[in-house]
């Protein structure tokens, strides 16, 4: 019996039971950005009017950060495609530790809050633990719009000094072109006296959308996208009604799920810009794509070994990299895949090792050697993006796969069995058995 979403809800300790060695076939429909969506929730504290944001996706991590903008006074209404935000009662610069802990991304409210209120305290983030992402860029570009920052006993105090209580536009020059540090700023300066300029920004997709949101708030944002960022600052913003982008990591995992069981799937919406590195790359290994406008059919007969690095946007997201070893690790030939972005990303080699996958590790280095064929087995999905690539090889594998840690899996895929089930795979969500338990541990 396939589980309802509903169902699935209510399962204590779940886990997915997957029986792999299925062909797929039909659409696959692509949910809006989870992290784009993020961000996006928290500029709605620079405006005390309505922020609707459509194309949200109904994911933990988005309720949690609900949750944070309920903390400080805002108020989140979901809608039948999205979320209504108002943060005309926001009362309180302090953000909560647990939330901010248990959720990277509410440590974006820093930028917004300061902004807005000439003052923000925000806990050091937490999030999956996929290594070290120090917020040494943040705290250095807040610090070069006017702000006194200091941080103790794991807290982020800033404050803007002296009358009005609002930051003064700088030029900051980003030492790494970190995404989250990047967006943060670009929040700040909206509301900052004066000219900011962002030297080395974040090239990623969703810093566009972040720009775009600004921009419909009124906001004056150019350069967004390129290494040099421009930002006017306004007195105030106002309310706004947007769309956002879909998700190029789920777009990416679905033309996986093609590759790795060998399918012809339909995957929509789509943005090729978002994903030319990813389409490369499996262009490289053997499979078709056909861009029609609005989706990207993808057919996969024979995969053959590639090698990839993990780069900033534009170059191979490090989100896909767990993903696409999945897919390697039936490849004909050996592949090599080295990770630059996460020290700790390459904890899944050891489940699909044990799925039967032949992967030998060099220090931030994997070296893939294509398999006939993956054996299901229990393993543990240890972030989000490794849980994918479970489930993935779950997808291609001989006999039943279960793959527990949906913790993480359903922070950042809604709905992933439903919709793979829709074209022809075999995926229930369960409770765990506690013989597997032992066995995967």
């Amino acid at each position: 019996m396939i589980l309802t979403a509903v169902q699935s809800q209510t399962i204590l300790n779940p886990q997915l039971e997957i029986a792999g060695g299925r062909k797929l076939s039909g659409e696959l429909r692509v949910s809006g950005a989870k992290n784009s969506a993020l961000v996006l929730m928290a500029a709605c504290l620079l405006t005390r009017d309505t922020i609707r944001l459509r194309n949200v996706p109904p994911l933990t991590d988005i309720s949690a950060m609900g949750e944070m903008l309920r903390s400080l006074g805002g108020t989140v209404n979901h809608t039948a495609d999205g979320i209504e935000l108002n943060g005309n009662h926001i009362n309180n610069s302090t953000a909560p530790y647990e939330l901010v802990n248990s959720l990277r991304a509410s440590f974006f409210c820093i930028g917004p809050l300061l902004a807005r209120m000439g003052m923000a305290k925000v806990p050091l983030p937490g999030g999956c633990q996929i290594g070290t992402r120090p917020v040494v860029e943040h705290v250095k570009g807040l610090k070069a719009l006017g702000a006194q920052v200091t941080i103790e006993h794991g807290v982020v105090t800033a404050v803007v000094p002296g009358r009005g209580h609002r930051l003064t536009g700088g030029r900051i020059y980003l030492d790494c072109p970190s995404v989250g540090a990047t967006e943060t700023l670009m929040m700040a300066a909206a509301l900052a006296d004066g000219e900011t300029v962002i030297e080395n920004a974040a090239l990623e997709p969703e810093v566009v959308d972040l720009a775009g949101l600004l921009l419909a708030m009124g906001a004056r944002v150019r350069g967004a996208g390129t290494p040099t960022i421009t930002i006017t600052g306004v007195e105030r913003l106002h309310g706004a009604d947007y769309a956002v982008i879909p998700d190029r990591i789920e777009a990416g995992t679905f033309m996986l799920a093609a590759a790795i069981t060998r399918s012809h799937l339909r995957i929509s919406p789509v943005i090729p810009e978002h994903l030319g590195s990813v389409i490369t790359k499996l262009e490289e290994a053997g499979c078709t794509m056909q861009h029609d406008g609005i989706g990207l059919t993808v057919k996969a007969d024979r995969i053959s070994a590639v090698d990839l690095r993990t780069q900033p946007f534009p170059g191979f997201p490090t989100d896909l990299q767990a993903p696409f070893m999945s897919l390697l690790a039936t490849a004909q030939g050996t592949s090599v895949i080295t990770e630059n972005i996460f020290e700790n990303r390459l904890q899944h080699v050891a489940e699909l090792q044990r799925m039967g996958a032949a992967i030998r590790m060099q220090g931030n280095t994997a070296f893939v050697e294509g398999v006939p064929q993956l054996s299901g087995a229990p393993v543990q999905g240890t972030d989000l993006r490794a849980s994918a690539a479970m489930v993935l090889a779950g997808l291609a594998a001989q006999g039943i796969t279960t793959v527990r840690g949906l913790e993480y899996l359903d922070r950042g895929y809604a709905g992933l069995e439903d919709k793979l089930n829709s074209v022809g795979a075999c995926i229930e969500r369960v409770s765990a058995n506690p013989a597997l338990v032992n066995v995967a541990a």
